[in-house]
């Protein structure tokens, strides 16, 4: 098979969950005799196409900022998405790939490749992480209008649509896509390195690592830790960066028990994180919304006793099952579940036993099994 993956930035170079999930579905699958080009952003030293772990890199537009003030830039996602037309048309219409796939976000790439693709029989698979609607109000503000717009007409273009989750799928339906059409192929995780990654040299009986951004509710995890720390001789490590940073570190200098809590920022190596989670007791994250929840399944193949919430925008409950807690993201909630792990109850279910259902050679088998349908037209 002939896979081209559309992705402004490519893993290791830029580091990221969506990239990274094309990384290793991509190397699986040129082990494996697969054809795999990445159109991409050029971030990578050297020629603009060049060979990656048996795939090939293709830049089609020069290295950008992704940023703007804490948020993703349109004007680079319009930008590349530009800049990428004429090389997809021109790959396209030369019948190099048998199938091409797209992560969502941030939108107008899958437009553009979808525009390349008229006129060919090259079929577009899109790989939808978060569906976010009403979400836009607080991430955009005034201009929320546009992204729900840009996320309506994306999900309305003719396409073959993955979801990361059950969750993400059922939020696609409700914006137009038919919910029969979308196939669910989850993020993962290789179980063997998490297993495998070096532990600190300073660990934590409490984790939490993610974005420090607000529907992740560290807020109600300090109140939480502070509360169980009264009874118990607890450390907690915060492990991320993002715009809720300064308002939690000045939340944490009222708390009682401050001098047991440590920001660690962002880690930048990925064993840091997981060797920080194999170090952890407990790895607590009661966001209110996951579109997967990644971390959760890096924490449970760590052999944490896993928090997270239960709330109607996040797929923790799908992803965690019963191999872990799943209270309501409230502070009263997260401290009576804090205090149940730590006097010793487990969850039903063995958490490395769950987390090994999302090792990366199983998604990167039924991924292959997708396109191949997309393909077939038997999707």
């Amino acid at each position: 098979m002939r896979v081209a993956f559309i992705s402004n930035v490519v893993y290791p170079f830029v580091t990221g969950g969506a990239e990274k999930r094309i990384h290793e579905i991509g190397t699986r699958l040129a082990n494996e005799g697969h054809d795999v080009t990445i159109y991409g952003r050029h971030f990578w030293d050297g020629p603009s196409k060049t060979t990656h772990e048996g795939m090939t890199l293709r830049a089609v537009a020069t290295e950008a900022d992704l940023y703007a003030e804490d948020r993703r830039s349109i004007t680079e996602a319009l930008d590349f998405s530009a800049r990428a037309l004429p090389h997809l048309r021109r790959h396209l219409r030369r019948n190099e790939h048998d199938v091409v796939v797209t992560n969502v976000f941030p939108y107008f790439p899958v437009l553009t490749t979808k525009l390349a693709s008229l006129r060919t029989d090259t079929p577009l698979v899109t790989t939808w992480h978060e569906v976010w609607s009403d979400y836009w109000e607080e991430y955009l503000g005034h201009l929320s209008p546009f992204g729900k717009l840009t996320e309506y007409i994306t999900a309305r273009t003719p396409q073959y649509p993955i979801a990361i989750s059950s969750t993400t799928a059922d939020r696609l339906a409700a914006i137009g896509t038919a919910r029969e059409t979308i196939e669910i192929v989850p993020n993962g995780i290789d179980v063997k390195q998490v297993r495998s990654a070096p532990l600190p040299t300073q660990g934590y009986d409490i984790l939490f690592a993610g974005r420090l951004i607000e529907h992740k509710n560290v807020d109600y995890l300090l109140d939480a830790f502070d509360e169980v720390a009264d009874t118990h001789d607890l450390t907690l490590g915060i492990v991320g960066e993002g715009p809720e940073r300064e308002y939690l570190e000045e939340k944490c200098e009222s708390m009682t028990h401050t001098d047991r809590v440590e920001f660690l920022g962002f880690l930048d190596d990925y064993e840091d994180v997981l060797g920080h989670m194999r170090a952890a007791d407990i790895f607590a994250s009661p966001s209110s919304r996951e579109g997967f929840g990644m971390t959760f399944v890096e924490a449970m193949a760590a052999n944490c006793t896993v928090i997270a919430a239960d709330h109607p925008e996040s797929a923790a409950s799908e992803v965690i099952g019963d191999a872990g807690f799943l209270p309501k993201p409230t502070v009263e909630e997260i401290t009576y579940n804090l205090r149940r792990a730590l006097n010793g109850e487990t969850p039903p279910t063995d958490p490395i036993r769950r987390a090994s259902r999302y090792d990366w050679d199983r998604v990167a088998d039924d991924a292959l099994q997708a396109y191949q349908r997309a393909i077939d037209g038997t999707w």
